[in-house]
């Protein structure tokens, strides 16, 4: 908007509403996003605890798609700040950013 100093897309350090727009076009990264809010029920039998978040092979599994794509959707969720990620050891393990999330939902309300 002319003569608006704030940046529409960015309302923080931690919110680009553009690029969570962008990571949530895209239905498998919805449907990820779907899954992560209620892990229990979404992944029956994972093969690690979820405290630390679910397994991005279980992710994997779940979605059908292939190793590389799963990942490229996890990335780009990482990039907008929907979910945020914690290795051990060699397994890394994804969690929904409810901060994020709901800012993100409150800034839409407010906007639209």
């Amino acid at each position: 908007m002319p003569g608006n100093k704030e940046d529409p897309s960015s309302t923080s350090d931690t919110m680009n509403i553009n690029e969570i727009v962008k990571a949530l076009a895209n239905p498998a990264r919805r449907d990820i996003m779907a899954w992560l809010k209620n892990p229990e029920s979404n992944f029956s039998s994972p093969e690690h605890p979820l405290e630390d978040g679910v397994c991005a092979s279980e992710i994997n599994l779940r979605s059908g798609l292939s190793q590389s794509t799963t990942s490229s959707h996890l990335a780009a969720l990482q990039r907008a700040g929907l979910v945020s990620l914690h290795r051990k050891g060699k397994w890394i393990f994804f969690k929904r950013n409810e901060k994020t999330v709901q800012a993100f939902l409150e800034e839409m309300q407010r906007q639209l």
